[in-house]
């Protein structure tokens, strides 16, 4: 079978990525894991955990047949609305800081809404690949499948996660092809929906103002992003020194997940953040070089819309820890602490460097494994 090179600098990027995580991980959550837990490797062990099982499950996708893969689309969609809803039920369900959005079984714990980004991308894929989307009516099922996930996520609360996908929703949509001027159509009720839902939730609000006048609460609303920006800007050009964060004992909330990035600025500085900003878009950028490279519409598709995952949360995650949009809880794509995220990431990162790595069978009952 006719082979292509395997590409070695988006997988050395992502490698990067997830061994700058394990690295801040630790150094942004050494302390508080001492405190605690009382082991200061507490956080670290469970990201080496998941990297490692990331890793594994990357290598192995990489080789497998994407015609098998393809046949997992009503699986992924199946099972993502089954692990949504299970969010809900108690004994099953983990609460914290009053969201339910894991699931837990023992000591192992799993969020849904990860995998459910990326299953919604495979479904797209292959319905798109098969349906003219320049017809409205083609466009119906998955815009209902998109918000049936929508839906699912926002009852958790977790709307940063709801954005991501309805932002995703519509980059699917325009993979796919389906003309302007039903984006306008859609894009109504989403621009009406957005108020809607911050008015449903005081908290969001608080959120709101918060970013608008972080200073006019500092103690409440506005003290995780006043923390925030005190460590970007203590950062400077060339940061603290590594290990050497002040904001990472205790005063910012979340430093080792969702302001990750933060501490990162103020031990780099400028410099290391404009070392993470060139890997990203490297990452992105042979990402949309495969999709654009690929052997068929479902490839280009599922290149597309997996890159678009990775440039959708890290903007917003960059945006969110600047200040340049309204605080939300949004995981850094490799870097920040969670195993689902990591794992979920690595595994799609599989899947498109099996898109570039090999021709594969357009078939769905081809073989297995890539050879």
């Amino acid at each position: 079978m006719r082979t292509k090179q395997i590409d070695y600098i988006l997988l050395s990027c992502v490698i990067a990525l997830v061994g700058i995580g394990l690295l801040f991980v630790y150094s942004a959550s050494n302390y508080s894991a001492e405190i605690t837990y009382g082991n200061k490797y507490f956080f670290l062990i469970k990201q080496a955990i998941g990297a490692t099982i990331g890793l594994v499950s990357m290598l192995v996708v990489m080789h497998i047949n994407i015609g098998f893969i393809k046949k997992l689309w009503i699986l992924g969609v199946v099972l993502s609305v089954v692990l949504l809803v299970l969010v809900f039920v108690p004994g099953i369900s983990i609460e914290n800081y009053g969201a339910r959005r894991w699931i837990g079984f023992g000591s192992f714990s799993l969020q849904p809404s990860e995998i459910a980004k990326f299953a919604y991308v495979l479904f797209c894929a292959v319905f798109m690949s098969k349906y003219d989307m320049s017809k409205l009516i083609n466009c119906f099922i998955p815009i209902g499948i998109g918000l049936l996930f929508c839906a699912l996520i926002i009852a958790e609360p977790n709307m940063s996660i709801t954005m991501c996908m309805a932002m995703l929703m519509i980059i699917m949509l325009f993979l796919g092809g389906m003309k302007w001027k039903y984006f306008f159509i859609l894009l109504i009720p989403i621009v009406l929906a957005v108020p809607l839902l911050i008015i449903a939730e005081p908290y969001r609000l608080q959120r709101l103002l918060a970013f608008i006048d972080p200073w006019a609460s500092p103690k409440e609303e506005g003290y995780q992003l006043i923390q925030s920006l005190y460590a970007l800007g203590s950062g400077g050009w060339f940061g603290v020194g590594l290990f050497h964060s002040r904001q990472k004992y205790r005063f910012l909330p979340f430093a080792e997940s969702d302001f990750i990035f933060s501490v990162i600025g103020e031990e780099m500085g400028l410099i290391g953040c404009l070392v993470i900003f060139v890997l990203y878009m490297i990452v992105i950028l042979r990402g949309v070089r495969i999709a654009v490279n690929s052997t068929d519409k479902f490839g280009s598709i599922l290149a597309g819309g997996i890159v678009a995952i990775v440039a959708v949360q890290s903007l917003l995650n960059f945006a969110v820890v600047t200040g340049s949009i309204p605080p939300t809880g949004l995981p850094l794509p490799f870097i920040s602490y969670g195993g689902t995220s990591l794992v979920v990431f690595m595994t799609a990162m599989g899947i498109l460097l099996n898109l570039s790595n090999r021709a594969y069978y357009n078939d769905i009952g081809g073989k297995l494994w890539n050879t």
